[in-house]
């Protein structure tokens, strides 16, 4: 079947999130931010207000929040808060690669909003050793990073007996409309698993894990002790604790600009300074240089699109961007291959750009890729097709 792609936003039919189509073709995160129109806000605060009284505290945190110093960590932490008037603890995974405005708006945090701030930072060796395995075994150098962040929150909240749990937006359900509005969703395990790890855990990287999984060339030394930021904790150490997570996007109008200015303007939080090779947009993924390029890139070569589209989709949903305006993005930006990143990632890893290469193309979905003249050609929004580069041998 071939890609098709949605009639109101730019996003395609084969994606890396969960997504399907109506008769209209319409796609279901569209459908799911209609859904947004009916919300009572006021009653979802109410509701909001009614379940953090019973997580309230008068000797330990209330709430812990799982932060990336990134515009949408500032809104969480300023409701939480400001509007709230909770006392939480902030954890971050730090995964080696912000960018300095990132790295500056992550330690300005603990300083505005008053707040204790754990940061976990796993060695560097180990780092880049989960770099190299994850972009080899599943075509993706920052799984490690999805790991840490679904992981070291919650070890924090059961080692310092917190229940609640504050994310902000659920990502798929953001981007591919994988649940309603109506569901109120919470965090979950198997989501972690599942979806966010795409069925892979620590234990798949350990030299043991990858005996088992058939890939023992790809060892790098690493045990279980090296691992321990990514282990995720008991079903019995969590219902002890009764940790649980909710999304603050279930319970007011979530809009990722607006939490952007409100960074700004009260706590001088800076954008990127610089703009990405990529995305038009210069206010998200600070907290890692790389998630806007390579590990963005690797999302173009599996499944013909980038961040741009994205990045268009919310704003077209939003209403500040046609969708003529948007298509213009995704040919402008989606198939750029990013020099800067790979000029810093190459030799961090200890990989010339032919191995890149030649990983990158085994991880194409030969639903959305195929073979003509020796190019890699597909199918892109407009009905055009695009060629996009040699296939290497």
């Amino acid at each position: 079947m071939p890609v098709t792609y949605c009639s109101v936003c730019v996003m395609p039919s084969i994606s890396a999130t969960p997504l399907t189509f109506d008769a209209g073709h319409v796609c279901s995160a569209c459908r799911v931010y209609g859904q947004r129109r009916d919300v009572d806000w006021a009653e979802r605060r109410a509701w909001l207000d009614e379940l953090v009284a019973a997580y309230r505290s008068d000797a330990n945190y209330d709430v812990v929040i799982p932060v990336s110093g990134g515009k949408d960590s500032y809104y969480q932490t300023h409701f939480a808060v400001k509007e709230l008037g909770l006392k939480p603890l902030l954890v971050t995974y730090h995964g080696n690669n912000y960018l300095p405005e990132g790295e500056y708006n992550l330690h300005r945090m603990r300083e505005v909003f008053d707040c204790d701030h754990i940061v976990v930072r796993p060695s560097v060796e180990t780092l880049v050793k989960m770099n190299r395995l994850g972009f080899r075994i599943q075509g993706d150098m920052n799984w490690h990073a999805h790991c840490g962040i679904f992981t070291v929150p919650i070890q924090v909240a059961v080692r310092y007996r917190v229940p609640l749990i504050l994310w902000g937006e659920h990502g798929f359900m953001d981007l591919g409309g994988m649940y309603s509005m109506n569901d109120l969703v919470e965090f979950t395990a198997k989501h972690r698993l599942e979806h966010a790890l795409r069925g892979y855990d620590w234990h798949d990287f350990t030299d043991e894990g990858l005996e088992k999984l058939g890939r023992p060339e790809a060892k790098e030394g690493l045990r279980p002790k090296d691992l321990l930021w990514a282990q995720y904790p008991s079903d019995d150490a969590i219902d002890e604790v009764g940790v649980r997570g909710i999304y603050l996007g279930n319970f007011v109008d979530w809009d990722g600009e607006r939490n952007a200015r409100i960074a700004t303007d009260l706590y001088g939080w800076r954008a990127a300074e610089q703009d990405f090779e990529r995305t038009y947009r210069r206010i998200s993924n600070l907290d890692d240089m790389h998630e806007n390029g390579i590990h963005d890139y690797l999302k173009f070569v599996k499944f013909g699109y980038g961040r741009a589209t994205d990045h268009a989709c919310k704003d077209i949903r939003a209403g500040r961007m046609t969708r003529d305006e948007g298509i213009a993005m995704v040919r402008r930006y989606d198939h750029v291959k990013p020099r800067r990143d790979l000029e810093r990632w190459l030799p961090y890893v200890g990989m010339d750009e032919a191995e890149f290469d030649r990983t990158c193309d085994g991880f194409r979905d030969r639903r959305v890729w195929r073979v003509e003249d020796g190019e890699w050609v597909k199918d892109d929004i407009g009905g055009t097709v695009g060629r996009y580069g040699r296939v290497v041998g």
